[in-house]
């Protein structure tokens, strides 16, 4: 099971990283996350230079992606053919947005009649998709969720484990990454976000 995690030029490193680290912890149970990008090498929002994992073309072979968000997101949708690199299939991947990605989510049309979750800089574009944003930090619909605010991006990462690897894995690795000490409720307020979403 391997999973693209977009990452556009102007990227937010806590969008892709956080979502990408968390379902790399499950590697040993065959489920792995790679940084997905249509250059060789993307510059983040604060300078930091990545070197893709795959290329644009893996996204339609991936079983799930995540598109991240960042300073660029909306030169991104003016991009026809940027976009036409992005053939999602929700029927069967699982499809993910974080913070201004639901922009593009929206561009694409993917989310209809859906509500989703963005950041608040990101909102008024989105809703001018005549989407409707919600103030919670994850909702999803079948294949397709979305998470608003940066950390938010480990709810992408717990819901794609829940839904392929099921609850106690997605427990184990929150568990493991949580802060000392706040382990607890940690593990089970990621939970409680997804875990209605997560039932295929």
């Amino acid at each position: 099971m391997q999973v693209a995690v977009v990452t556009f030029d102007g990227f937010n490193e806590l969008d892709s990283f956080i979502a990408a680290a968390l379902i790399n912890r499950c590697r040993k149970d065959g489920l792995e996350a790679f940084i997905t990008t249509p250059t060789p090498v993307v510059t983040s929002m604060n300078g930091v230079e990545v070197t893709g994992q795959r290329p644009m073309e893996f996204v339609p072979e991936a079983d799930a992606v995540l598109i991240g968000s960042g300073v660029r997101t909306r030169d991104v949708v003016a991009d026809d053919r940027l976009l036409a690199r992005l053939p999602l299939d929700p029927e069967r991947q699982l499809v993910g947005a974080q913070c201004s990605g639901a922009l593009v989510l929206a561009r694409l049309g993917l989310l209809g009649s859906m509500p989703a979750c963005t950041d608040s800089k990101s909102r008024r574009y989105v809703e001018a998709e005549g989407v409707t944003v919600l103030d919670t930090p994850f909702h999803a619909e079948g294949n397709i969720a979305t998470a608003g605010g940066c950390l938010a991006s480990q709810y992408l990462g717990t819901w794609v484990i829940t839904r392929f690897l099921g609850t106690e894995a997605a427990r184990g690795v929150l568990d493991y990454v949580a802060p000392v000490g706040e382990n607890e409720e940690t593990v089970e307020r990621a939970l409680r976000a997804v875990m209605p979403a997560a039932v295929r």
